[in-house]
């Protein structure tokens, strides 16, 4: 039960952030960037450039945000209350009433559904109006402030209100980036389509690239002194859950801002040339990638809320020697004990003290990775070979075979139905747990239970899509939507118990494994959409992606304390 809670709470979580970032974003992106209340050159109206489709549905993106992000932050204090009622074997009320974390949150609820209201019902029919944008931001700040009081800070007794307003103005700024990212997404998708001004797609470009680095500036001069109060040793940095996830989030940021600066110089480069081939036919895919990279760093940022500071728990801290050996080269374990070991070590794992793992149950899950990381990494090299049109001269004799390189998906479908089998083996098909009381009761077995029939779609859909070669064929990009998802389950995969230490150890290898999926997604995601020689570049990345996966499988080791 805990376990499907704190699953639920990460994935929720990632969904309010992105709510939030529409909603405050789009209003910053409105009255920063946008603003529709200044004509484009001197005598020319406003209306006559952002005509109604671009408010309508800029309007639309901003109101809709804020009424979803009202219902995830009721649907996270339901969360909590039904964990509680489950833990506690009563009802929670009028005790957890009387907590930061509800008041709080039904506080942020009112003052969310009061801001999407007057969007919906005043700056919708003013859009014209800076009164109207500049009234909806104050409206907004209440709300804004609303959530000092449902973050890590909050609980503190040293630096309180400094953390809180370092908190408050960190999720301000990424919401200005991350919404105006999303807006331009928005914009790019109606410049497509010529319900927009060809000239729009240019000029909010060049406001968006200022505002997006004053963005950036202030989630970096906001985070740095949160970082170092909520991490105060190196090997808090790399030892810990929390500073594992920060140092993900940090990757995802350094992605980002190479995709931001791709962009910064293709408009560059438009403003000296006035040449806008790489304006239109590059951008917008270098944005759409950043978009996935962005939102994975929101549904990071919420996993990373569920952490404990890595100052609050020295003595459950792993040593950075710890973790480098857990991706230290081994001999991948091809031998697997028998499922009747297996079942008999149960009762230790489960155990309410200790919770000590048998030999038989680590050496089941070693010999599952390792397998699995041998699958991927025969199948990935497989996958780089089909990017080579000839061999060197020693083995140009096999040239001939590499046409069936093509068809390394199906190593997607033969790893697909080995994790049915053995994932999680005291549940069925194998084990005397349900399907469905294993799947519904516990947060690990039920991702693993999604990865599993991810992995098998993911080989199908992929192996269908490299075979059809139909101009209109939408069918290639389900793979890389489904492994940003694979990523995103990854980076929220939790394993809940007592041993914070050896739990931190298992959790960075997924989320080393979730940063080199959502690679795997955005560099097949560009090499459907770029042209050479991007496109080559992408595709060969994506694939070495998977490779370095399969690679940190075929190492894993289960720590043994």
């Amino acid at each position: 039960m805990a376990g499907i809670a704190d699953f639920l709470d990460s994935l929720i979580g990632g969904l309010a952030l992105i709510c939030y970032s529409l909603t405050i974003g789009g209003l910053f992106w409105g009255l920063f960037v946008l603003r529709p209340w200044l004509s484009k050159d001197e005598g020319q109206k406003s209306e006559d450039i952002y005509n109604a489709v671009l408010l309508h549905k800029t309007l639309t993106l901003i109101y809709k945000g804020g009424f979803l992000l009202a219902a995830a932050q009721l649907f996270k204090i339901i969360l909590k209350i039904w964990l509680m009622s489950a833990v506690l074997e009563r009802w929670p009320f009028p005790e957890f009433a009387d907590t930061t974390q509800f008041i709080g949150g039904i506080v942020r609820i009112v003052l969310t559904l009061l801001l999407a209201g007057y969007c919906y019902g005043y700056l919708r029919n003013n859009p014209f109006s800076q009164k109207q944008w500049t009234t909806a931001v104050m409206v907004a700040l209440p709300m804004i402030i609303s959530g000092a009081w449902l973050v890590h800070a909050a609980g503190r007794f040293e630096n309180r209100f400094i953390l809180m307003s370092l908190t408050v103005i960190h999720q301000l700024a990424a919401a200005a980036w991350i919404g105006g990212i999303f807006q331009l997404v928005n914009l790019w998708l109606l410049r497509k389509s010529n319900q927009v001004p060809v000239e729009l797609w240019p000029l909010m470009l060049r406001r968006f690239s200022k505002f997006g680095m004053a963005s950036v500036a202030m989630i970096l001069i906001s985070g740095l002194p949160m970082a170092l109060q909520y991490i105060d040793t190196w090997d808090g940095l790399v030892g810990t859950g929390y500073g594992n996830l920060l140092t993900v989030k940090i990757i995802l940021l350094a992605l980002a801002l190479g995709f931001a600066w791709l962009n910064k110089s293709a408009v560059q480069a438009y403003g000296i040339s006035g040449n806008y081939y790489a304006l239109n036919y590059r951008v917008p895919y270098y944005i759409e990638a950043e978009t996935f990279v962005l939102t994975t760093l929101l549904f990071t940022a919420a996993s990373l809320a569920s952490q404990p500071p890595a100052v609050d728990i020295p003595t459950l801290t792993a040593s950075w020697q710890e973790v480098i050996n857990t991706f230290s080269p081994q001999i991948p374990q091809t031998s697997s004990p028998s499922h009747i070991a297996l079942i008999a070590g149960e009762a230790g794992r489960v155990a309410i003290i200790d919770q000590v793992p048998s030999i038989a149950a680590t050496e089941w899950s070693n010999y599952n990775h390792n397998i699995a990381g041998i699958f991927l990494t025969t199948m990935s090299f497989f996958a780089m070979l089909s990017y080579i049109k000839h061999l060197p001269s020693p083995l140009s004799a096999f040239d001939k075979y590499l046409p069936l390189s093509r068809y390394w998906p199906l190593g997607f479908v033969a790893l697909g139905i080995f994790l049915f089998f053995r994932s999680d083996a005291e549940t069925w098909p194998l084990g005397p747990i349900g399907f469905w009381e294993s799947t519904f009761n516990n947060g690990e077995v039920l991702q693993h239970r999604i990865a599993t029939l991810l992995v098998f779609v993911l080989g199908i859909i992929e192996l269908s899509a490299r075979m059809t070669k139909k101009p209109d064929n939408n069918l290639p990009f389900v793979f890389p939507l489904l492994a940003a998802f694979g990523g995103l389950m990854l980076l929220t995969h939790s394993h809940v118990g007592f041993q914070a230490k050896s739990a931190f150890l298992i959790q960075v290898g997924h989320t080393t494994m979730g940063i080199f999926s959502l690679i795997l997604a955005t560099g097949r995601w560009l090499e459907l959409k770029l042209d050479k020689p991007g496109k080559d570049i992408a595709g060969f990345v994506s694939v070495a992606a998977l490779f370095q996966i399969g690679i940190i499988l075929m190492f894993y080791r289960e720590p043994l304390y």
